[in-house]
C-alpha cells in the first residue's frame, strides 16, 4: 500500500514525533522512521530486522548450550555466582543484577517519558492496550498456567514443579514488553509516536502494579508464597533503579551534548552493551539451570505450550478490540504486539530473586525468551496480511 501514513493519522506535536522517531531509530539498527519518508510508504513486509534481532532465537539457543556446558563443567564456580547476593536474605543475585542494569538502562535512556503529556490525544488504542496488559494478560496467563500445569500436563509434571512453572509464567506475563516493541512496531508500519506513548506509560505503571499483581496471582494460582520484602527489593533493583538512571542520564547527556549527539552518537554506541549483557545473562542463567534443562528437557517443551497459547490469545483479543473500536492499523498492530510480548529481562531477574537461579520459575521465564522472536514475527506477519481489515479507519 503506497499511502503516506501522515495522511492517515492525526498529527502529533513536532517535538513528540521527532522524539518517537529517534527512539525507534535507535532500536531498529539505525533505520529512521519518519511519517513523510519514502520508506514508510513501502509495504511493511519488505522491512527487515537487523542481524542480531533476526537471529535472536539462534543466539539464545547457543547461549543455552554454552550455559549448560559451563554449568556442568564448572559447578563450583556457578554455585559461587548463584549464591552471591547484595545483602544476605535479599535474594538479589549480584551478577544478574549488574547485567540486567547494563541491559535495561540503555533501553530506558531511549524512552522519552515527556511523550505521556500527549496521552489523551487518541485514547481508544491506548486504553485497549492498557486493559489487555494489566487486566487481561496476567490473569489469563494465571488461568492458562493453572489449567495446563495442574491438569493437562498433570501426568508428566509433579505438583511442586507445577507450582514453580505457574509462578514463572505469571511473572513473565506481568511484565509488558519495552524495547523490542519498537522493533515490532517498525515491522508493521506502526505509528512510532503512539508506540512511544504506550511503552512509556506501561513502564510507569509497572512501578505500581507489577509487585501486587505478581504476589496476588502467584499466591492464588499456586501453593507458593511470595515474600513481599523480596518482591519489593526486585522492583527497586530491576525497575526503579534502571528507570531512574535512564531518565537522569538521558537528561544529563541531552543537556550537556545536545539531542543530536545523544541520538546519533551515544545511543548507537550503547546498543552493543545491551546486546552483550543480554547474551552473557542468558549464558549465566542457563548455567544456573543446567541440571533442570538436562534432566527436564521435556518440561521445557511443555512450558512453551501455555506461553504460546497466551501470546496468541492476547494478541488476537487486542487486535479484535482495536478493529471493533475502529482504531487505525498503525496503532492497532503495535497495540496487539505490546499485548502479546513480555519484558523478559525483568521477568527472569524477578523469578531468580524470588525463587532462586535454579528454580522452575526461573526456567519458565527463560523458555519465554527462547520462543519470543519467532512467535512475535508470526504475529507481525498476520498483522501485515490483514492490514486491509482496517482500510476504512483513518
Amino acid at each position: 500500500m503506497n499511502r503516506d501514513i501522515s495522511s492517515r493519522v492525526p498529527e502529533y506535536p513536532e517535538e513528540l514525533t521527532n522524539n518517537a522517531h529517534s527512539s525507534s531509530d535507535s532500536l531498529t539498527g539505525g533505520r529512521t522512521i519518519k511519517p513523510d519518508s519514502t520508506e514508510t510508504t513501502c509495504r511493511a513486509d519488505v522491512k527487515r530486522l537487523n542481524f542480531f534481532e533476526r537471529y535472536l532465537t539462534v543466539w539464545v539457543g547457543l547461549c543455552m548450550i554454552a550455559g549448560v556446558l559451563l554449568g556442568k563443567a564448572l559447578p563450583d564456580f556457578i554455585n559461587v555466582c548463584r549464591e552471591w547476593e547484595f545483602v544476605k536474605g535479599s535474594q538479589i543475585n549480584v551478577p544478574i543484577a549488574v547485567l540486567i542494569w547494563l541491559m535495561i538502562i540503555p533501553m530506558m535512556m531511549k524512552v522519552d517519558f515527556a511523550a505521556i503529556k500527549n496521552v489523551g490525544r487518541r485514547p481508544k488504542g491506548l486504553l485497549i492496550t492498557l486493559f489487555i496488559n494489566w487486566v487481561v494478560k496476567p490473569f489469563s496467563m494465571a488461568l492458562w498456567a493453572w489449567l495446563f500445569f495442574r491438569y493437562v500436563f498433570g501426568y508428566w509434571i509433579n505438583p511442586d514443579d507445577a507450582n514453580q512453572y505457574i509462578a514463572g509464567t505469571i511473572i513473565l506475563a506481568a511484565a509488558p514488553c519495552t524495547a523490542m516493541v519498537f522493533v515490532w512496531s517498525y515491522l508493521t508500519e506502526g505509528d512510532p509516536a503512539y508506540t512511544l506513548v504506550q511503552v512509556s506509560l506501561n513502564d510507569l505503571i509497572m512501578l505500581v502494579l507489577f509487585a501486587p499483581i505478581v504476589r496476588f496471582l502467584v499466591s492464588g494460582a499456586s501453593s507458593l508464597q511470595v515474600p513481599f520484602q523480596v518482591l519489593f527489593y526486585s522492583v527497586v533493583v530491576f525497575i526503579v533503579i534502571p528507570l531512574t538512571a535512564g531518565i537522569i542520564l538521558r537528561r544529563v547527556f541531552i543537556t550537556s551534548r545536545g539531542q543530536e549527539w545523544f541520538e546519533k552518537v551515544l545511543l548507537p554506541q550503547l546498543a552493543p552493551v545491551s546486546m552483550v549483557a543480554l547474551l552473557v545473562t542468558l549464558v549465566l542463567i542457563f548455567a544456573f539451570q543446567a541440571d533442570n534443562i538436562t534432566n527436564k528437557f521435556w518440561h521445557v517443551v511443555l512450558i512453551a505450550i501455555p506461553i504460546l497459547v497466551q501470546v496468541y490469545f492476547n494478541s488476537s483479543l487486542t487486535y479484535a478490540l482495536m478493529w471493533l473500536f475502529r482504531v487505525p492499523h498503525n496503532v492497532a498492530a503495535p497495540g496487539a504486539l505490546i499485548g502479546a510480548s513480555n519484558f523478559f529481562e525483568l521477568a527472569v531477574a524477578t523469578a531468580i530473586a524470588l525463587f532462586g537461579p535454579g528454580s522452575g520459575a526461573a526456567l519458565a521465564t527463560v523458555v519465554g525468551v527462547l520462543i519470543e522472536v519467532p512467535v512475535m514475527l508470526s504475529v507481525c506477519s498476520f498483522c501485515n496480511r490483514t492490514r486491509h481489515w482496517f482500510a476504512a479507519y483513518r
